[in-house]
């Protein structure tokens, strides 16, 4: 495949401009979270407890810019916001359920332990 630039950037493979778009330590881990329900950012924020408030507010931004989630904004006081899944983020789920199985197969032939079950594992 011919390389490409997509917002100033160079890219020279579909898999790396994917992975641009949803990659890194958070953004599955936030779409897995919202793939089943509408959360608040204070809900996001308890259920990824190690994600910092700046980290959370950049990704949330990021995945809402490239049409991953959408951002609702609720005229009341105090200010209530809700983040949902978009159909382009629905479409990411499958990509993220297996790279999560995945994972948790390496985990295993690697020997890590984790006391979870894998029914609640997260991303």
């Amino acid at each position: 495949m011919p390389e490409f630039i997509y917002k100033n950037k160079l890219y020279y493979n579909p898999v790396e401009f994917a992975m641009d778009r949803i990659g890194g330590t958070w953004k599955m881990p936030i779409l897995w979270r919202l793939k089943d329900r509408v959360m608040r950012y204070s809900e996001l924020k308890k259920d990824i407890p190690h994600i910092t408030h700046k980290m959370l507010t950049s990704q949330l931004r990021q995945l809402e810019e490239e049409g991953f989630i959408h951002r609702e904004v609720y005229p009341v006081v105090p200010p209530k916001v809700e983040y949902s899944i978009t159909s382009r983020g629905e479409r990411a789920i499958a990509i993220v359920e297996t790279i999560r199985n995945y994972g948790i197969a390496l985990m295993r032939e690697f020997g890590v332990e984790t006391e979870m079950t894998d029914e609640h594992r997260k991303a």
